[in-house]
């Protein structure tokens, strides 16, 4: 048993560095440098406790890139969920052209980022975009939807939508596939409607999918930056600035290395709450008891 020990360790022992050196060791050296400030020049860092977490506080910036983002996942994480369930049952009846429906919702979902951002913003673009286009059909006028406060956070959170939902699709397709068919055949005995049966039983098997798919999205709503840099550069007047995003120029644009580490750190402490709540709240209804 001691030999199949050692061997069982030394099998994922690489798996077990890459992961320390790449995931671990950065999160720890990141809280570290959060609690020093900035080096400049020949000046070394110096230790300033908790400051830089004050200093965050009182940047209004900072508290608008914060609720920004929380916007940007309230609507994203639910839309691109729920469209990706419907998008999983209609795929899965006997549809005529299923397999073209399935490459079609699944095509946004290989395609780059950069050139998804490029395609939309020739949609979003003024007088000769797709959506002023089809305005101007219904006497609708020009419509500056990146460039306005009030559209440019949902024209990026469309964008996540539509670039997800394939994505998501695919587990629940599997999930669906995975059911035993004598289960719709009992339910249609029984006398069950179709929203009685999903909600009684397919639904509830569907929660491991669920869980799955709702901790990728939660990952999904704070990591965008691609998009950001492509359409919006976080703007206008920061309508569209995201954590990520502002960490990165934070970090790489202005240098404030001590600045990034902390939000850095928020953001770290931010995933850790949400994902303990997921599988606090989905994890006791993932599997039968």
């Amino acid at each position: 048993m001691r030999r199949e020990s050692l061997w069982a360790w030394a099998l994922i022992l690489p798996a077990l560095v890459m992961l320390m050196a790449f995931t671990h060791w950065p999160a720890v050296a990141t809280l570290w440098d959060s609690l020093y400030s900035t080096p400049r020049g020949s000046r070394p860092p110096v230790f300033v406790g908790g400051a830089n977490f004050r200093d965050l506080l009182d940047d209004p910036v900072f508290l608008t890139v914060l609720i920004n983002n929380a916007w940007y996942a309230a609507v994203t994480i639910p839309a691109s969920v729920a469209l990706s369930l419907l998008m999983a049952l209609s795929v899965n009846t006997a549809l005529p052209g299923r397999s073209l429906v399935r490459m079609a919702y699944f095509t946004p979902t290989i395609l780059p980022m950069i050139a998804v951002a490029n395609i939309w913003l020739f949609f979003f673009t003024p007088d000769y975009g797709l959506f002023d286009q089809i305005l101007s059909v219904f006497g609708g006028g020009r419509h500056n939807w990146l460039g306005q406060m009030s559209t440019a956070l949902p024209a990026m959170m469309a964008v996540a939508v539509w670039k997800e939902a394939g994505f998501f699709m695919i587990f629940y397709l599997a999930a669906l596939q995975s059911m035993p068919p004598d289960l719709a055949e009992v339910g249609r005995l029984e006398g069950s409607s179709r929203w009685s049966f999903f909600w009684r039983v397919t639904w509830p098997l569907l929660m491991p999918t669920t869980l799955f798919v709702m901790v990728n999205a939660v990952i999904n709503a704070f990591r965008l930056i691609d998009h950001v840099v492509v359409m919006t550069r976080g703007g206008p007047n920061n309508a569209t600035n995201l954590l990520l995003y502002h960490i990165y120029e934070t970090g790489f644009r202005f240098w404030d290395t001590a600045a990034a580490a902390t939000m850095t750190v928020v953001l770290l402490v931010v995933l850790a709450v949400i994902a303990g709540l997921q599988f606090g709240l989905l994890g006791r209804r993932a599997h039968y008891r």
